[in-house]
C-alpha cells in the first residue's frame, strides 16, 4: 500500500501543470454553403455581415414595432445583417450572382472573393456575373484598385440600372449623401465597360441555359431576380426584394429607405412572397441570414421562412 501511494504521489508531481484557458480565436469558418439543385451546383458565398440600425431604415412601421419583432427572433440592434452572393455551376458555365461590397461598405464586408477561393473556385473560372442591382454591396467586389477582379467574366445587369447609376449627369445631380452610391457603381463597372465586357439586360430572358433574368423593378429602377432551374427544381434569387426577415416576412407591407420606388418594391415583394409560398421552390436573398436559402410558407397574414436543411451529402 505504501509503495502504491508513493508511486501515485510521484505521478502527480511529474504531471504537467494545468495550462491556462486557451485564448479565444474569434474568427469564423470560411463562409460558403453548397447544395445541389437538380444537376446544378449552387454555392452560397458570404461577403460578411454588417450591423444596421434597421429601426431607422424600415418604412411603414415604427422603431418600437421593429424592436419588438426582432426580439421575437432573439435579435437586437444594430441588426447583424448578412450580405450574400451565389455561385451557380451549371456544368458548362460558372455564374456568379452579385459580387459583394469589396471595399465600399466597411471592414466587416468584402469577403466574397476569399470565400469563393475557400469553396474551391477561383475568380478566373467565373464566366458570367449577373447583378441584381447596382447598390455598392452588390457590385463593389467586381473591381479592386481600378482593375477587374474576375478577368474572364462578362458582367450583366438591367439596362435601367445601368442608365441610372452609371450616368455622370446623375452623379453630378445627386444629393451629397447619395453620391457614394453612384461613385461606387461607376468605379466597379468601369473596368468591364472599358473592356467591352458589360452587357445590359433589356428584357426577361434566359441568359445561359437554366438561368433566367426577371425584372422586379422597384428597389432600384432596374432591380432583377434570377431564376435558376434544373431537373424540375427551382431557386429564385431575390437580391434586395426584402431585407429584414424578422420584420418583413410577418409584415410584408414594411419597406426600406433604400427603395427607389417603395410602392413598386412592395408590389414586387408581395408577388414574390405569394408565389414562393404557393409553388414551394427555394428562394435566396442577399440579406437573409447566411446562407440565405430556404422555403416560404403562408402564415396568417404573413409568411414563415424555413432555412434549407444542412447536409454534407451533395447528391443530385
Amino acid at each position: 500500500m505504501m509503495i502504491r501511494s508513493i508511486a501515485l504521489a510521484a505521478a502527480v508531481l511529474m504531471a504537467p501543470l494545468a495550462q491556462a484557458g486557451a485564448p479565444q480565436v474569434q474568427t469564423q469558418a470560411p463562409g460558403y454553403y453548397r447544395m445541389m439543385l437538380g444537376d446544378f451546383e449552387v454555392t452560397a458565398l458570404s461577403d460578411g455581415t454588417v450591423g444596421l440600425h434597421v429601426e431607422k431604415l424600415l418604412q411603414g412601421t415604427t422603431p418600437k414595432k421593429v424592436e419588438s419583432a426582432l426580439a421575437k427572433w432573439r435579435l437586437g440592434l444594430p441588426l447583424e445583417t448578412s450580405v450574400n452572393g451565389y455561385l451557380v455551376n451549371t456544368g458548362s458555365k460558372l455564374v456568379l450572382i452579385d459580387a459583394g461590397a469589396g471595399g465600399l461598405f466597411g471592414p466587416t464586408l468584402g469577403n466574397l472573393v476569399a470565400n469563393l477561393k475557400a469553396s474551391g473556385y477561383t475568380p478566373e473560372q467565373v464566366d458570367e456575373i449577373y447583378i441584381t442591382h447596382m447598390h455598392p454591396d452588390h457590385v463593389g467586389g467586381l473591381a479592386a484598385d481600378g482593375k477587374v477582379v474576375f478577368p474572364n467574366a462578362v458582367v450583366r445587369a438591367d439596362q435601367a440600372d445601368a442608365d441610372f447609376w452609371l450616368s455622370a449627369a446623375n452623379l453630378e445631380a445627386a444629393p451629397k449623401d447619395s453620391k457614394g452610391f453612384f461613385q461606387g457603381a461607376q468605379a466597379s463597372l468601369k473596368p468591364y465597360v472599358d473592356a467591352g465586357r458589360f452587357r445590359a439586360i433589356s428584357v426577361d430572358e434566359e441568359l445561359v441555359p437554366g438561368i433566367k433574368a426577371v425584372a422586379t423593378h422597384g428597389h432600384t429602377k432596374g432591380h432583377r431576380n434570377y431564376v435558376v432551374q434544373s431537373q424540375g427544381q427551382k431557386l429564385v434569387l431575390w437580391g434586395d426584394l426584402m431585407h429584414v426577415a424578422a420584420v418583413q416576412f410577418a409584415t410584408p407591407a414594411v419597406t426600406i429607405a433604400f427603395d427607389t420606388d417603395q410602392k413598386a418594391a412592395l408590389a414586387q415583394r408581395r408577388k414574390a412572397f405569394a408565389d414562393a409560398a404557393k409553388q414551394g421552390y427555394f428562394i435566396g436573398a442577399s440579406h437573409l441570414s447566411f446562407p440565405g436559402i430556404g422555403h416560404l410558407s403562408a402564415q396568417g397574414a404573413g409568411y414563415s421562412f424555413q432555412p434549407t436543411n444542412y447536409t454534407t451529402s451533395l447528391k443530385k
